[in-house]
């Protein structure tokens, strides 16, 4: 051991100690105890009782709200990405061809650097139905402001818009780093065969851009099926909006462990959506190498 020590070998595992030594304690370890408590029941006050798959099997078959919930999580995470990446895109491609491409950055890195209960109580005055800001701007048109946020049918829409602006510098920060890697020579020798603006972006564009665009889809679908802290800023003391129509599995999953004291639910509720980000991550990677994208 000490002749280990002394040699050369050992340096970069002593440079890397710290790393290993916070993941061992601050992850794996977690990780683990999360799933030893998943299958028992436990209130955080009394030794763990072990009860095997029956907290999954109650989820998945006798609790019709964790159901919905992970419905609506799906549907939060897939209507952000439907509205924000497309959008994103088109905007950093068209910031990359205009001037003063600094003063672009900066103003759309806001929300970035923006906190996050921040966020969601701008938005909370911005969509109150009586004296919020958009309903206000409706009524000089003479049209009727809707509960954007009192209405089951329009809660999780107007989560999803919020969310949307949330992560549109991010986004965009990354397609315009993947656009500024592409060569000019390509849209050059485009331009010289006669290709306009869509066919540069469709058959040069798209398909160099493709690792970024994974990149973007893979990141924004773990985001938005974990996210829940917007909900609680936009939705107060209703436990996920009205109806419950804004729940999602995140939130859900922290009221069952610190409000209910339901730690082992709670852990499998972490681990079915685990498993559930996981196959739809394969699923996405699948495609998107198999040309998800345009490449021809």
């Amino acid at each position: 051991m000490r002749a280990f020590l002394s040699s050369k070998k050992a340096a970069p595992w002593l440079f890397l100690s710290p790393v290993i030594l916070f993941a061992l304690v601050f992850f794996v370890l977690p990780v683990v105890f999360a799933a030893y408590v998943s299958l028992t029941t436990w209130d955080s006050l009394t030794p763990p009782r072990w009860v095997g798959l029956r907290n999954y099997e109650y989820l998945l078959t006798r609790d019709p709200v964790f159901l919905r919930t992970l419905w609506q999580t799906l549907y939060f995470a897939i209507g952000t990405l439907a509205i924000g990446v497309p959008l994103a895109l088109v905007l950093a491609y068209a910031f990359s061809r205009s001037r003063h491409q600094g003063l672009w950055r900066v103003l759309y890195t806001v929300p970035m650097v923006t906190n996050i209960v921040a966020i969601g109580f701008i938005f909370w005055f911005v969509f109150r139905q009586t004296d919020g800001l958009l309903n206000r701007v409706l009524g000089l048109f003479g049209l009727p402001g809707p509960g954007w946020l009192t209405d089951p049918g329009l809660a999780m829409t107007s989560a999803i818009l919020v969310f949307v602006w949330m992560e549109l510098g991010r986004n965009m920060l990354l397609f315009a780093a993947g656009l500024g890697s592409i060569d000019e020579s390509y849209y050059e020798a485009a331009k010289l065969d006669g290709a306009g603006h869509w066919q540069l972006f469709r058959f040069v564009t798209l398909p160099l851009l493709r690792p970024t665009l994974l990149f973007v889809v893979i990141t924004g679908f773990i985001s938005g099926m974990s996210y829940f802290t917007l909900m609680l800023v936009l939705f107060p003391g209703t436990q996920g909006g009205p109806s419950r129509a804004a729940l999602t599995t995140g939130q859900y999953m922290y009221q069952m462990a610190f409000e209910d004291l339901r730690m082992g639910r709670a852990s499998a509720v972490s681990y079915i959506l685990f498993a559930l980000v996981s196959v739809v991550t394969l699923i996405q990677l699948r495609v998107m190498r198999r040309g998800g994208v345009d490449a021809h």
